[in-house]
């Protein structure tokens, strides 16, 4: 009913004794309107007027109203007809009507779709345009008031002094007339379809027209349509098309999913060069060196190669050639033809193997607190530096080294707060290999003061503080869904509290709220999903650092509710039982406590309300702690864990400010050195180490992305 009264003539409505008002102000010939009305002049009757308020119920709640000729009806629900003759005492009536003439309402969106709908009506009829674009043998009729809207290039061409301002046409060359068409249905419509078909045309022609959104649209949609099999050419076509965004995700795509991308016959069509700059990325994910050798021959092998042969050498050079197994570096890359032929590549490989040879009488521990496992691109300075640390542990024992090791694993800093108070439901995770920290999947509840651990290939953050209240929930980060889950929480809400793991089972252990801290420790099994109380510590302790050292679970320092505590217990799961162990050196509170090499450290915390920067060792065999080499700055509420041989200190607080720089500890040089910095300034975060795989948290990460 709607459609036909938008259509009618006023004529219409003098054969009608009922009619529906419109959903919007419609003004019809011979009417005249009243405040917030639009106005048409045209035929028709005289001396009737209809006024009404916008009405944008739906049409089948619309009032309906009798039309009257110079008199009031007494059946009327509302007054909106009213008789404006030249009789002043009706006039005189109307100024004493008690419903209020200025209302005003909005109807610019309505109004802006029905307008716009109305011209690309006039554009599919070729009604009143003053502009034909040709293409080739097609045409298309347009205006040119809306081009200048929606194109930053029709808008500058018809601002200017250009003769295509007078022109009746514009032809326009080398664009896709489907494109082009497509556009036209968005400038008039704000509408337009994509799909995997157009969308590379379309991005072409928006390019070049200067249509942002629509160039901003289709960029969004080639993101979610990153696959192997066409990541190399929409990484070609960002190139071209100046779409930096869209490069960037392609290249961290192909980074993350090379041994997929190398299997695809569009990998075979890469420059040199763009394959030079993903092999010599270090946050290539591979599980080995051999899957980048092997992908860079059977690329130069596959076409035309005796001109690919040329850039050989060059491409070499980015492989971590001393990081191949011995015996493959001898049997497989040095007798190759094409590496053989080439001195340049002989020089590489001669160079590698020299490499292994001078690390080959270095010795191996099997440090349990280790683990190691065969890995891709590393620094070879990291490299020297771990294995003199597994020479230092093991003196006698002399192995042959055929593959390059390193330290799997990443460092997990969840939560805490920043300057603002605010806790974070962030997540950074450290990059050993590149020396960078990336968010992933956030938390689903804010948490500072939380417990943290990894275990069996999962993180979980336990308890803590929103901002508003204290905490007993817990959520568990899996990082093959990339997703946090709720667990059940535990039976006391804490903040402060450290979280062990141990035997397939969580600690919670100590902690705190507004009144008192705790001395109770909760123990969850996650096959069953709950908490069950076990025996208490001997000291209550809030802000209290935790480690696991053979078999049993010590927890160093905290607060007791009066002051901070230097006092430090340990727990034996097998007899439920807590025993005080020697006090470090220093009292500590919101401490950070790892442990590496067999050894116990803590470091910084607060001594009441001033954070220190001192750290200590305690050693098990003798029951006694002793300093080391203290930390560049005083970090209070700064988190710890140990990876790669290093112990790594992540912000905190310095008394004045927080902090995002990160400090690593060298065991075997006894000397802290800064590295790569967090993204958020936060104390108070949980902190933990886990043999989770780098490479699947970061290709869910990507996947996340598209």
């Amino acid at each position: 009913m709607s459609d036909r009264l938008n259509r009618c003539e006023a004529s219409d409505f003098t054969r009608a004794e009922e009619f529906c008002v419109p959903s919007r102000s419609r003004v019809f010939r011979g009417q005249r309107v009243m405040k917030g009305s639009s106005r048409y002049n045209g035929g028709g009757s005289t001396g009737n007027v209809l006024e009404t308020s916008i009405d944008s119920s739906p049409p089948d709640s619309r009032p309906h109203f009798k039309r009257y000729a110079g008199s009031r009806s007494a059946h009327r629900p509302f007054r909106s007809l009213v008789n404006l003759s030249s009789n002043k005492s009706a006039r005189s009536s109307m100024d004493q009507l008690d419903f209020d003439t200025s209302r005003s309402v909005d109807v610019s969106n309505q109004m802006f779709r029905d307008s716009f709908a109305t011209l690309n009506d006039f554009r599919l009829n070729g009604h009143m345009c003053d502009l034909e674009l040709k293409l080739g043998t097609r045409s298309f009729a347009c205006h040119k008031v809306v081009l200048s809207c929606t194109s930053g290039y029709f808008r500058g061409m018809f601002a200017s002094q250009m003769k295509e301002t007078r022109a009746p046409s514009v032809e326009l060359h080398d664009l896709d007339h489907k494109a082009v068409d497509l556009l036209l249905q968005f400038a008039y419509t704000g509408r337009i379809t994509l799909n995997i078909d157009n969308v590379q045309q379309v991005l072409d022609a928006a390019s070049f027209l200067q249509f942002d959104l629509v160039v901003q649209s289709c960029s969004d949609f080639m993101k979610q349509q990153l696959h192997p099999s066409n990541c190399i050419e929409m990484r070609k076509f960002a190139e071209q098309h100046g779409r930096t965004d869209l490069q960037e995700l392609a290249d961290s795509y192909i980074s993350d999913h090379f041994n997929e991308v190398v299997d695809c016959d569009e990998f075979f069509t890469i420059s040199a060069q763009h394959l030079a700059d993903i092999i010599g990325n270090d946050d290539l994910n591979v599980d080995s060196e051999i899957q980048v050798y092997q992908a860079v021959m059977r690329w130069v092998k596959h076409d035309d190669i005796e001109k690919r042969k040329q850039t050989l050498a060059p491409l070499l050079a980015k492989v971590k050639l001393p990081l191949l197994p011995a015996s493959y570096l001898t049997q497989e890359v040095e007798v190759d033809d094409l590496i053989h032929a080439d001195m340049e590549c002989r020089d590489y490989v001669d160079e590698a193997k020299s490499y292994q040879l001078s690390v080959a009488g270095l010795t191996l521990s099997k440090d349990p607190t280790i683990g190691w496992c065969l890995v891709g691109a590393v620094q070879l300075v990291a490299a020297y530096l771990i294995l003199r640390l597994i020479g230092s542990c093991c003196p006698h024992t002399v192995v042959a080294f055929d593959w390059l090791i390193l330290l799997q694993g990443v460092l997990f800093c969840v939560g805490g707060r920043g300057a603002s108070g605010d806790p974070f439901c962030s997540i950074e995770c450290y990059n050993f290999r590149s020396d960078k920290w990336f968010t992933i999947a956030e938390m689903s509840i804010r948490r500072r003061h939380v417990g943290v651990v990894s275990s069996e290939g999962k993180l979980y953050a336990i308890g803590g503080h929103d901002g508003d209240e204290h905490l007993s929930s817990c959520e568990v980060f899996d990082p093959v869904t990339n997703r946090w889950n709720c667990i059940a929480p535990m039976r006391t809400l804490r903040r402060g509290l450290a979280v062990a793991a141990l035997s397939n089972a969580l600690y919670a252990i100590g902690g705190l709220d507004d009144t008192s801290c705790f001395d109770s420790v909760e123990r969850y099994d996650p096959s069953v999903d709950s908490w069950s109380p076990v025996a208490p510590m001997n000291v209550p302790r809030g802000g209290v650092g935790v480690a696991v050292l053979k078999n049993c679970i010590y927890a160093i320092g905290g607060n007791d509710g009066s002051s901070s505590l230097s006092s430090c217990e340990r727990y034996d799961p097998i007899l439920n039982k807590w025993v005080m162990i020697a006090p470090m050196n220093k009292r500590r509170a919101g401490a950070g406590v790892a442990v590496l090499h067999g050894r116990l450290y803590a470091a910084g915390g607060f001594d009441d309300n001033f954070p220190l920067e001192s750290a200590e060792v305690y050693d098990c065999e003798t029951n006694q702690w002793i300093y080391v080499t203290s930390m560049g700055s005083p970090r209070g509420g700064v988190g710890v864990a140990q990876l790669g041989g290093y112990l790594f200190a992540v912000g905190g607080h310095d008394g004045t400010n927080y902090l995002n720089s990160v400090e690593a500890y060298d065991p075997i040089k006894d000397s802290w050195s800064l590295v790569a910095g967090v993204n958020t300034c936060r104390a108070g975060a949980g902190m933990t180490s886990s043999d989770i795989p780098l490479k699947i948290i970061k290709a869910r990460r990507i996947e996340a992305s598209y």
